[in-house]
């Protein structure tokens, strides 16, 4: 039976700005997404069953329904119920290299690259616009990390614009093994803190959003200005994290005392990121950050920015 093997990268936010609430009980928000290369392989193949399988080396991931992407072929069936029916239920082998509860979006890409690989395996024939209304239902990185690279997302996080691509910058991305973070809490306690700050009118949140297109950051983007990217990151969850968390301002206080472009939670967390020039300095920055923090629960690894989301390679 056919099968591919698809590489499903982590991302990280550049920027994650809180704008205000959604009539469907999300934020407003606007950030700028980035792809790394640091990512987990999913192989995906028909099994002739009915069932849809999954497995998993990590024992941190549930293999059952709650699964994004368990989740992905459940809406793939649905949607395309002759295909289901000629090709029956699909084995999904996660070899997980993406931290678990890390605000890197793991289980999004892992449902993206679901999606691509059922796209392929069925031979629907979907386009890339398609496949990312489709992963809407799932999550809002989801439709992100169908694509990846570098990018502007708005709304819920579903409505993505392609910036210039960045993959000249290296990222040190830093996990306690022991911290997990939950999103709907990070975004209820920003919520309770900073509700007055919010924009209530349709047209201050169309102004807010529009003005990310010209602001300092894209400029940055567009002219791959590392320097300055480091500088003008931005993280609104930061504020109601780091309170709770000290460890992991400590982290990001402790990367700041290094030569770093700049350096910053991703998402809701509790992942650090730092951004340096090159690996060479990536590598002498980690190996120093272990050497001063000293706890075994302190999980580094050095990658890159990278252009794509979801790639495949048919697998033998």
């Amino acid at each position: 039976m056919q099968s591919y093997s698809l590489f499903a990268p982590a991302k990280i936010n550049l920027h994650l700005e809180i704008i205000g609430d959604r009539p469907d009980g999300y934020h407003e928000l606007v950030m700028i997404m980035q792809s790394v290369a640091l990512g987990d392989i999913i192989n995906i193949r028909a099994n002739g069953k009915e069932e849809i399988r999954l497995f998993c080396q990590n024992p941190q991931v549930p293999l059952d329904h709650s699964n994004l992407a368990h989740k992905a072929v459940s809406l793939m069936q649905k949607n395309f119920p002759a295909q289901a029916r000629n090709f029956g239920g699909v084995d999904i082998h996660i070899e997980k290299k993406i931290p678990v509860a890390a605000g890197l979006a793991g289980g999004s890409s892992n449902a993206a690259a679901v999606l691509v690989g059922i796209n392929l395996l069925w031979g629907l024939g979907l386009t890339q616009p398609e496949l990312r209304d489709f992963a809407t239902h799932l999550g809002s990185d989801v439709p992100f990390c169908i694509a990846g690279g570098t990018a502007i997302a708005t709304g819920r996080g579903e409505q993505i614009e392609p910036l210039p691509p960045l993959d000249n910058i290296w990222v040190i991305l830093a996990k306690y093994s022991n911290i997990s973070v939950s999103t709907p809490w990070a975004y209820k306690t920003y919520r309770e803190e900073f509700h007055h700050l919010y924009v209530q009118d349709s047209h201050g949140i169309t102004e807010r959003t529009n003005a990310i297109h010209s602001g300092k950051l894209v400029k940055a983007i567009a002219h791959k200005d590392s320097t300055q990217i480091g500088k003008l990151l931005y993280n609104d969850l930061q504020k109601s994290v780091l309170p709770e968390y000290p460890e992991v301002k400590n982290l990001i206080d402790q990367f700041k005392t290094q030569n770093v472009l700049g350096t910053m939670m991703s998402g809701s967390g509790p992942t650090v990121f730092a951004l340096c020039e090159n690996q060479a300095q990536a590598i002498h920055i980690k190996n120093t950050i272990n050497q001063t923090i000293k706890d075994p629960n302190l999980q580094m690894w050095v990658t890159k920015m990278c252009s794509h989301g979801i790639t495949t390679t048919q697998a033998p």
